[in-house]
């Protein structure tokens, strides 16, 4: 009985366009940043809903993982206008995000176009983009009010990223941390990387368990904790 080699991983010289997440993708996940957001959407419906903070964390957790955001769950179970919320959760301290020379460099080697895809704000987006100093490599920031509040990983969301942006699916990478993330743009064709947390997988204390679940999944192409060494070799490849 023959055997065979395992198959590589699927490559990408086809792809022309990149697509990044941007919180605890474009930067470290064990960085303040996550939490801080946390900590302000916690307090947020807290004072809004005349709850605990204990009770608002609950229901924080129930609503992001049932509508994919806090703020979905918020809008549709209690009529919240999201303008405040988005606000509030992203005045945050940027001082421990430090430039990211290599990184920008990465991602300014791959062919095409590059594109930063959150269910978060463009204010934020903008923000940390700059404090990376990788703002010039993006050619557009798709954020929750462009995705008229329906986020990932809901299909509607991501066809109504692709659609905004002419992207053609099967020409197109996307980078996320969360593996939940990335099974709707393997379904439409997109070439999938999941981005974990650097050594031994540690994640977060904040993050909730099942965040992290997935990472074995077969809608998931390839995995890296070191987005910046991954590019690299990519560019590599596509240069052979």
């Amino acid at each position: 009985m023959s055997s065979s080699a395992p198959a590589s991983p699927p490559g990408f010289a086809h792809i022309e366009t990149w697509v990044f997440d941007l919180d605890n993708t474009l930067y470290p996940p064990g960085l303040d940043l996550w939490r801080q957001i946390d900590v302000r959407m916690r307090a947020y419906i807290s004072r809004y809903l005349k709850l605990s903070l204990d009770e608002a964390f609950a229901l924080q957790k129930d609503y992001y993982r049932r509508y994919g955001t806090s703020l979905r769950g918020l809008m549709i179970e209690h009529g919240m206008d999201p303008d405040d919320f988005l606000a509030e959760a992203h005045a945050i301290d940027l001082s421990e995000l430090e430039p990211a020379p290599a990184l920008g460099a990465a991602i300014g080697t791959l062919p095409g176009r590059k594109l930063v895809y959150t269910n978060g704000s463009r204010a934020h987006a903008d923000a940390v983009l700059a404090k990376l100093g990788i703002s010039e490599h993006f050619a557009d920031v798709h954020d929750i009010v462009a995705a008229e509040f329906h986020p990932k990983p809901h299909e509607e969301a991501y066809r109504r990223f692709l659609k905004a942006h002419g992207v053609d699916a099967g020409r197109a990478a996307m980078f996320e941390d969360l593996a939940r993330n990335l099974e709707v743009p393997a379904h439409l064709g997109m070439r999938t990387v999941l981005v974990v947390p650097p050594g031994l997988g540690v994640s977060p204390a904040d993050r909730e368990a099942w965040e992290h679940e997935g990472r074995d999944a077969h809608h998931i192409d390839h995995v890296t904790d070191d987005l910046t060494a991954f590019l690299v070799r990519v560019s590599a490849d596509l240069g052979d």
